[in-house]
């Protein structure tokens, strides 16, 4: 900055600020001249502001130079300078070695377009020809791979029916479960009708009779047969559910932890349960030396040793008498009794929460008196009482009725009927709606012989869409998967059909309308059927109340 006087009057002069920009950028030259006779130039003033900016279109724009070619033209001779030598008075020049070169025919710019529009036809036919072999190919690849796997699911389907046959065969010969017996017995009934039908179809008069005495002779051996494997199955099942108790007194503490990796904590009550889990192993176990038999006895009298009772004492008694048995060489066929006799008041021993804390939270009858007289019902069959746990209770039962064990008795008894098929189902669906996590309440109600009623009566036992009757491949699912489950909202089908049923989105445009009609028909019988329970009746007028409701919408 600098200051300078400017004269405003006639003498008076005033002082001005000129501030002086200094320029970042080159200013544009303007012209100008240069004087000849000492050669300085002089440009022509621009402004001292900055120029004008053109406004931002949002285009980036160029200018003329940028958006033209560059053109430049340069003759250029030949290396050799030549001529052409040409026949003419005074000079003659052979024309042996000439060609006569005569003109085509006019190629025209239409006719060349017309060529090349030719040949990208011709280049389209092959590429199209290729493309096509390619999408073949791979569209045999596809069906080739299908087909393969296709027959391997059936295979897999086959080996699975095989392999299930195989082990229903299995329980049916070598019976363990209740499930395995009641199949035993349902087999035995299915017999029995084809003979008596046979024998009634067959035979007349007293050969009939003769006939149905003979079948019902060996009917009894039959289920006096079943009886003793009955036993020997109790027998296994009650020794396999005494190590099954002794190894949950014996498993240790164990939780989750943030990272996901399992922790797990020996405490004083879990090791005691391990240390008695042992010890009835040792004693359990037959044909060891004499030996090492006394010498779990010995460790088990140390370890009864520590409280003294009438139970302690009495155990320690027979230690001491099968010790001195042994040392007489008494031989082990009639030790058996003696040794059964320390097993079982060894059992007793373990099961008391004082000597052994791990095992009170896992006995059925609680140790406090007062907790007895806590859902507790008497079965009007075997004049027992018994826990709300020992009664099954149907969805239209409006008393407790009888114990579990007494209607075993009975099926076997008289209906020999097998709920295991209907039972599975039943517990398939039960473990899908808890899937949902919608807070599902129906599924819960239905019992096994509701179940029942409900395949074979209403649905024929059969899926809807194939008419497969194998149970073991059917499930129970929901017919519309927005609303929870109930015999008004369910379908049968196959496994793989209840797969593709679940993933539909819209059931009117999947399913033909006869078809839904046929489906809605069911849901109504399952309705008039469940409507007289009275655990059923307030989820059954909510679903009229909600379907009113859905059809004035």
């Amino acid at each position: 900055c600098f200051g300078t006087s400017i004269l405003t009057d006639s003498d008076s002069f005033q002082e001005v600020v000129v501030k002086i920009e200094r320029r970042t950028y080159n200013k544009p030259f303007l012209g100008g001249f240069r004087n000849m006779s000492t050669g300085v130039e002089f440009h022509n003033a621009g402004s001292q502001t900055k120029p004008k900016k053109r406004p931002d279109k949002g285009i980036q724009l160029f200018c003329k130079e940028t958006q033209t070619v560059v053109e430049k033209n340069k003759p250029q001779q030949t290396r050799n300078t030549t001529s052409t030598q040409m026949t003419k008075i005074g000079l003659y020049v052979s024309n042996m070695t000439d060609k006569l070169i005569t003109p085509g025919k006019y190629f025209t710019a239409e006719e060349y377009h017309k060529r090349r529009l030719e040949a990208v036809i011709v280049l389209q036919k092959y590429f199209r020809r290729w493309h096509a072999i390619n999408l073949v190919q791979n569209l045999m690849e596809q069906k080739r791979l299908r087909l393969a796997r296709e027959a391997q699911e059936e295979l897999q389907k086959k080996r699975e029916k095989e392999e299930k046959l195989r082990r229903e065969y299995e329980k049916k010969l070598n019976p363990k479960t209740k499930e395995d017996f009641e199949l035993l017995y349902h087999d035995l009934e299915l017999w029995m009708q084809e003979e008596t039908e046979r024998i009634n179809r067959t035979l007349t008069g007293a050969e009939r009779k003769a006939a149905l005495c003979a079948l019902l002779e060996e009917e009894t051996e039959l289920i006096a047969c079943i009886g003793m494997h009955k036993l020997n199955a109790n027998v296994e099942n009650q020794q396999k559910a005494i190590l099954q108790l002794l190894g949950k007194c014996a498993q240790p503490r164990r939780w989750k932890a943030f990272d996901g990796k399992i922790t797990e904590m020996d405490t004083q009550n879990t090791l005691r349960g391990k240390e008695l889990l042992e010890i009835y192993r040792s004693i359990t176990t037959k044909g060891i030396p004499k030996d090492e038999r006394t010498s779990v006895l010995l460790t088990l009298k140390c370890t009864v040793k520590e409280h003294e009772c009438k139970l302690t004492q009495e155990i320690v008694a027979l230690i001491d008498r099968e010790v001195d048995l042994m040392s007489r060489e008494v031989k082990e066929c009639n030790l058996e009794g003696l040794r059964k006799r320390i097993c079982t008041l060894f059992l007793q021993y373990i099961k008391i929460p004082e000597f052994n804390p791990e095992v009170a939270g896992l006995l059925k009858v609680p140790q406090d008196p007062l907790k007895l007289y806590k859902n507790v019902y008497f079965c009007h069959s075997c004049e027992n009482y018994l826990p709300s746990t020992e009664f099954p209770i149907p969805a239209n039962s409006c008393t407790i009725g009888r114990c579990r064990s007494c209607c075993q008795l009975d099926n076997e008894a008289r209906k020999r009927e097998a709920y295991f098929k209907y039972r599975l189902i039943l517990e398939n669906l039960r473990k899908s709606e808890v899937d949902y996590q919608d807070d599902t309440k129906i599924v819960f109600l239905v019992q096994v012989p509701d179940m029942q009623y409900l395949i074979e009566n209403i649905w024929n036992s059969q899926s809807a869409l194939s008419a497969c009757s194998d149970l073991y491949e059917l499930v129970m699912v929901r017919w519309d998967k927005q609303h929870e489950w109930s015999p008004w909202n369910t379908i049968l089908l196959t496994k793989e059909e209840a797969d593709t049923h679940l993933k539909l989105c819209d059931l009117q445009k999947a399913y033909e309308a006869p078809f839904i009609y046929k489906i809605k028909q069911k849901h109504i019988q399952a309705k008039n059927y469940f409507a007289q329970f009275p655990a059923m009746s307030s989820f059954l007028h909510r679903s009229n109340n909600q379907a009113n409701a859905n059809s004035y919408k």
